[in-house]
């Protein structure tokens, strides 16, 4: 650089300084008297001010604009990523993982503005590309996704993993190390357990399965869980198999139904013999002289009442592997539902339908087919997201006992019509779901994906499998977050940004998961069985 240049440079950098001096208020510092009383002042005044500078910030999360399910797709069934921002390119790339190689390009397919998230939102559909591997997409403009599989069941692992979390949680146990794993531990919470109106009766309630780190079993939130497992046993029976590794595989009866008895048997044990009565559920609180003391919350007609509808479904379909287990069952359920009888006021009319439905399928007696009639007459229109009327009304019409055909039309149209408008909601958005901008709303959408997975088997409609497996997808990743919500599996799990947010942390909503896999599950078998026909015939 010249001397003439340098003299220049400086100069401009002197005037800049002086500028910002002037406009930030450095040269007004009041009176620039140099005597010894003047400087004091300043100094006060400079020391005064007691600021530290303080560089605490959250360095901004970069997540993908290229969506993808961080699991992957299956083989054949469609494979489509989310791209969002305003300027993107026409076409983008698919990169095998392992060779970096291109093996497949697509367009990029502009699909407009989502309202729900604020994002300007394209698509890149790569369903005719088959060939199992790991991949990632990847533009000029927005970078890359993450890595996802292609693979002829890439759900497998989730499903069997969604059913485990059940054997995990159990307590009285021992869970070995070779079936645990890390959720191994010796048998818990064994001592018998008083009851907390009277302290002087002690109760053996060992058993089931845990829901809190603090070991508390809640018969409400058993015979949630219960339904929706039986529910999905029935619908899907196929896809459950004797072997996921817990101590009853092997043994003829399908795992899920050993789980579910495992559960059934700690219920039976909170019914007062006596009355039929149910105990709502078992507590414990630390002791220094014992280390812990269970104790169990009194009866309420909540606890009996669901008790009463979920050892009638279970009876029902437990039949079949032990009939004298099965009768133990469906006995305890009639006399759970006489004792709610007698205290009416005291119970929903929606449980009380739902366990009269069960009941009258069962054992066909009179008086649950009265009960079922009455309210099915006396509602103007079916809430079905009330879960009672729901489980009541697809019993109902499973039923093989005599019905009014009436009935279950009524039924049946109501149950259609919901899942076409649940259909028609998750497909006009533009991450193929309803979830809601903050992802908070993960439980409401697994409920309604369990009733379109009954409305699915009922008629069997492409579309509605379309929007089960998108739902998957969602929970998988292909959402704004960028948030895989299943434990354990995705690039960006729900832990690294909030514990709370795992829709199988709580066992209703792990079961309701359970639905939506065995929905999945079922499709891809049939897809597979289908192609395996294809190529013999041809």
């Amino acid at each position: 650089m010249g001397e003439y240049m340098k003299k220049k440079y400086f100069a401009g950098i002197l005037t800049i300084i002086a500028c910002s001096a002037a406009l930030f208020g450095c040269a007004e510092t009041g009176d620039l008297s140099t005597s010894g009383k003047g400087q004091q002042t300043q100094e006060e005044e400079i020391v005064s001010l007691g600021l530290t500078p303080e560089f605490n910030y959250d360095v901004p999360v970069n997540l993908p604009d290229i969506i993808v399910d961080q699991v992957g797709y299956a083989e054949n069934s469609n494979k489509i990523a989310v791209f969002r921002g305003e300027m993107l390119p026409d076409t983008y790339e698919l990169i095998d993982a392992e060779t970096e190689e291109i093996v497949y390009t697509g367009t990029v397919k502009e699909k407009g503005y989502n309202e729900a998230t604020g994002e300007n939102i394209s698509y890149g559909d790569f369903t005719e590309f088959k060939t199992p591997g790991t991949y990632y997409l990847q533009t000029e403009i927005i970078g890359q996704s993450y890595p996802f599989v292609i693979d002829e069941n890439p759900y497998a692992g989730i499903f069997e993993a969604a059913l485990k979390l059940f054997y995990y949680n159990r307590c009285g146990l021992t869970l070995s190390l070779d079936m645990a794993g890390d959720a191994a531990h010796n048998a818990c919470h064994t001592k018998l357990a008083v009851l907390k109106e009277d302290a002087s009766v002690q109760l053996d309630v060992s058993g089931g399965w845990h829901i809190d780190e603090n070991g508390t079993r809640n018969v409400t939130d058993a015979c949630q869980a219960v339904n929706t497992l039986l529910l999905a046993y029935e619908l899907y029976g196929e896809v459950f198999t004797d072997d996921i590794g817990i101590p009853e595989s092997g043994n003829g009866i399908t795992d899920l139904m050993d789980e579910v008895k495992y559960e059934i048997e700690w219920l039976l044990k909170m019914q007062d013999a006596a009355s039929g009565a149910v105990y709502a559920s078992v507590g414990s609180i630390e002791n220094s002289g014992s280390a812990y003391q269970l104790y169990v919350e009194a009866v309420t007609m909540d606890a009996t009442i669901q008790f009463a509808a979920s050892m009638a479904k279970f009876s029902y379909l437990y039949q079949n592997y032990d009939r004298e287990f099965a009768t133990i069952c469906l006995k305890a359920a009639d006399r759970a539902y006489r004792y709610t009888g007698q205290y009416l006021d005291d119970v929903t009319p929606e449980a009380y339908f739902y366990a009269a439905a069960e009941l009258y399928r069962a054992t066909g007696a009179v008086q649950y087919r009265n009960t079922v009639h009455q309210y099915l007459t006396g509602e103007k229109e079916l809430n079905m997201d009330n879960d009672y009327v729901f489980w009541g009304s697809v019993v109902y019409m499973s039923t093989k006992q005599q019905v009014d055909v009436n009935l279950c039309e009524t039924v049946m149209k109501k149950l259609l019509s919901d899942g076409e408008q649940i259909s028609y909601d998750s497909k006009k958005s533009k991450y193929f779901t309803e979830g809601n901008k903050e992802q908070d709303n993960n439980c409401e959408l697994l409920r309604k994906m369990v009733r379109l997975a009954v409305v699915d088997h009922v008629i069997t409609n492409h579309e509605y499998m379309m929007v089960l497996e998108n739902h998957l997808h969602y929970f998988l990743g292909r959402n704004s977050l960028c948030i895989s919500y299943i434990d354990d599996v995705g690039s960006r799990i729900f832990a690294q940004v909030d514990e709370r947010m795992g829709i199988m942390k709580q066992m209703g909503h792990d079961a309701e998961l359970i639905v939506l896999l065995s929905a999945v599950q079922a499709d891809l078998r049939t897809v597979e069985e289908s192609r395996q026909e294809g190529l013999k015939e041809s």
